[in-house]
């Protein structure tokens, strides 16, 4: 068993320990792994392992991914920030993104989107935690974008993701997952046909299993920690946001 193997399988039992605990369905929680800064070797490492979902955040490296792994049958997720002059490379390649913010860009990824593929399944990212760094829209601008969204042809509705700050204390990280299944619940009032939850990483997965998840975004706990050179050429260990 490979190293990534042997990570993912432990990455699965903490998603079916923790669905377990909090009493639901372990079949109802996607593993998302997140393969960005990973080379293809390492991809095709996971797929051996059974994984079939992958999670990119820079629109360029994805789709030399993409096309470097179509020999496999692969579901490709695009969930980092999106920049107008990127939005064809997604809308092409990309089978969802859990990261629209702006109606402008949702715009832009249908009008760019294949008419031979089929809409291109979408989340809307939801700044819970108020930070002035983090992408995403707050629970009050939510309803009108979203209303929006669902009028949009090539794009189909799936749910809300989030990226709160980084905590260790349990409690705390259930509070902040609280706070967007209570929104999807208040969307769905609205005939929002939300089905997913994209939340929780490596270090608060259990936390996000306990409060709705539907896909868990898992990079460090399935690659281990991204190893990038620094402009001085010295290697820099960092696990990021996975």
């Amino acid at each position: 068993m490979t190293t990534i193997a042997f990570s993912l399988q432990a990455v699965r039992t903490r998603v079916e320990l923790a669905a377990i605990q909090f009493g639901r369905p372990p079949k109802d929680i996607s593993i998302l792994a997140v393969s960005k800064s990973q080379s293809v070797e390492r991809i095709r490492d996971a797929v051996a392992a059974g994984q079939r979902t992958f999670g990119e955040s820079y629109a360029h490296e994805g789709e030399k991914k993409i096309f470097e792994l179509a020999d496999l049958s692969l579901e490709w997720h695009f969930i980092g920030p999106i920049q107008s002059n990127k939005t064809k490379v997604i809308a092409e390649n990309f089978d969802w993104v859990h990261s629209i913010d702006r109606l402008k860009i949702a715009e832009r990824l249908a009008a760019a989107r294949p008419r031979d593929k089929r809409p291109l399944q979408i989340c809307v990212q939801l700044n819970v935690s108020g930070e002035a760094s983090k992408q995403g829209v707050t629970s009050e601008e939510a309803p009108t974008l979203l209303l929006n969204l669902a009028k949009i042809p090539q794009l189909q509705i799936r749910g809300l993701m989030t990226i709160p700050k980084p905590c260790r204390d349990f409690g705390e990280q259930r509070q902040e997952f609280k706070k967007l299944r209570e929104l999807k619940e208040k969307l769905c009032q609205l005939n929002l046909p939300l089905d997913t939850l994209s939340m929780g990483m490596s270090e608060d997965l259990e936390a996000a299993i306990a409060e709705g998840a539907t896909i868990v975004r898992i990079g460090s706990g399935i690659f281990g920690e991204r190893v990038k050179a620094t402009p001085r050429g010295i290697v820099d260990n960092t696990t990021g946001a996975s």
